[in-house]
């Protein structure tokens, strides 16, 4: 096992190359980077305005959560819609005509299931834009970029309160490369706008979390395989107030199944906050487990990698994934001597 701190952000393989130190751009993507951003927040703004069009304050209420959450929610769906107009603006004014939203699939059914696959897609959402920031050029883009990284860790830790997980359950936000997260969203979309410009971006296969992790997607909060879509797997800790289920803790085993047959060798890498940690993998045809690293804390990526990675995980390595756990925080630690 090793376990790494990124000094780079791993970036897309054929675009850029993640270094020890520094990040060298050497072709200006901005307007690449600013589609990429749009096609996300397209994702969101349909993902909260349908929700609010198929569930009533009722709804809410009668699932255990109050208006005032209702009410935040409202926001949350006017922060996207506002990201949307912002970004649309923002490749208009580069000469760059906006992708349009595409149509999407969202495998929740109720209120509960709703709130938990949001607490994630908030997640990744933020991890998004920190893992593309180095990938910015323009500096006032960046500043943009950053304003609307922080609304969304907003929204994560919102929701992940409202799940019943630690807000901050990590002390590092997880940054996540394009492509990675493009094989997250892309699991969501059905068909896109026949004019819309393509992504530079190819999903990666599978890899679906396989232990038993609970969800919401059930009024007990007991293990549903309602929402299993490619690497959005199991997640969550039940809704507070309940019997609340436990996420998996750092130092158990974990299984997962790729999209095909694993080669021996490989590795589960998982990036964490800032760090990646690489455990050489049991396999079984297309099942690979390993024990998840006890640096782990909070909503973690896990890929299957060809070579146990070290300073930063890139798309040469990458064989599957990435899936999605929630791993339990440990309790906090304070040292009352640092001044």
């Amino acid at each position: 096992m090793k376990s790494t701190f990124f000094s780079a952000v791993p970036l897309l393989a054929s675009m850029a190359s993640a270094a020890p130190v520094e990040v060298r751009q050497a072709t200006n993507i901005d307007t690449t980077v600013l589609q990429f951003a749009l096609t996300l927040e397209h994702l969101e703004n349909v993902f909260y305005k349908n929700a609010l069009k198929n569930f009533t304050l009722n709804d809410f209420e009668r699932a255990g959560y109050s208006k005032d959450y209702y009410n935040n929610l409202k926001y949350i769906a006017h922060d996207e819609e506002q990201h949307v107009l912002l970004l649309s603006g923002a490749l208009q004014n580069a000469g760059v005509k906006p992708n349009a939203a595409c149509a999407y699939s969202f495998p929740y059914t109720d209120v509960k299931s709703f709130i938990t696959l949001s607490s994630v897609l908030e997640g990744v959402g933020t991890s998004a834009y920190l893992g593309g920031a180095p990938l910015i050029t323009s500096k006032a883009y960046l500043t943009v970029a950053g304003s609307i990284l922080v609304t969304e860790a907003l929204h994560t830790s919102l929701q992940r309160l409202a799940v019943g997980e630690v807000p901050m359950a990590n002390p590092y936000g997880t940054p996540l490369d394009p492509t990675s997260v493009y094989t997250l969203a892309a699991s969501f979309i059905l068909n896109c706008p026949t004019g819309n410009t393509a992504l530079p971006f190819t999903p990666y296969p599978a890899l679906t979390y396989t232990g038993n992790a609970c969800t919401l997607e059930e009024p007990s909060g007991k293990i549903s395989d309602l929402i299993k879509r490619n690497g959005w797997g199991k997640w969550g800790n039940g809704h507070q107030g309940q019997n609340q289920c436990r996420a998996i803790s750092g130092g158990s085993t974990a299984s997962f199944t790729a999209a095909s047959a694993v080669p021996a060798g490989s590795y589960l890498t998982f990036v964490s906050g800032l760090s990646v940690t690489s455990v050489k993998g049991t396999i079984n045809g297309n099942t690979i487990s390993a024990p998840i690293p006890t640096v782990d804390e909070g909503q973690t990526y896990v890929f299957v990698s060809s070579k146990d990675v070290e300073g930063a995980l890139d798309g040469t390595s990458v064989l599957f994934g990435p899936s999605i756990v929630e791993v339990a925080p440990q309790p906090p630690t304070i040292n009352y001597s640092v001044q």
